[in-house]
């Protein structure tokens, strides 16, 4: 199996990014490839131009993108990982899915509307916040960020929701052990799920 780390913390040394090192540490020791495609230092561009949305006069679709579908082509697993701001991804990780999963990629069209273009593969998602999970659902910010960023992103393209693992009261300076705790929640999903 193949699998795609998509990553959206500016900081490299990041919860975030600690948690996406563990999952390919744990997909390597299961024998399974993996690419890591970090957003920020990719210096990835979210802005979605006029000349990328089909029925565009000059429609067509930029390098960058054509070189990260190249990427994402052979992946048997997207995970992707990000922290909550204002209770949603941030937007580099929202353009990416604009631009890198849009039409053509990840979906395409006939009489009755799109289908979906890269089922039967997976998606596991590793999200993090200051607050804790439970003031998230109380709020309803839970259940409308997987239902916009899970089921329905998964939907339109095909993939098959497999876990979503969330890390609340996620603040600087936390303890190694608790970092630690959190790195065997990460390796644990990765053994449950695949």
């Amino acid at each position: 199996m193949k699998h795609v780390l998509v990553v959206a913390h500016p900081n490299p040394s990041s919860f975030t990014h600690g948690i996406a090192h563990a999952y390919g540490e744990a997909v390597a020791a299961l024998g399974h490839d993996h690419a890591a495609r970090d957003l920020y230092a990719i210096g990835f561009d979210p802005r979605l131009p006029a000349e990328e949305i089909p029925g565009h006069k000059h429609y067509s679709v930029r390098d960058d993108v054509i070189a990260e579908r190249e990427i994402l082509r052979t992946a048997d697993i997207f995970a992707f990982f990000y922290p909550l701001w204002i209770n949603s991804p941030p937007a580099i990780l929202k353009g990416y899915f604009d631009r890198v999963f849009g039409f053509g990629f990840a979906y395409g069209r006939k009489a009755e509307g799109n289908v979906p273009l890269l089922t039967p593969r997976k998606m596991i998602s590793f999200t993090s916040s200051g607050a804790p999970q439970e003031w998230l659902m109380s709020t309803g910010s839970w259940d409308a960020m997987r239902t916009l960023f899970d089921q329905h992103f998964a939907g339109v393209c095909g993939l098959t929701v497999v876990d979503h693992v969330h890390f609340g009261r996620i603040v600087p300076g936390m303890r190694p052990d608790v970092f630690a705790r959190h790195v065997e929640t990460t390796r644990a999903a990765v053994v449950r799920n695949f």
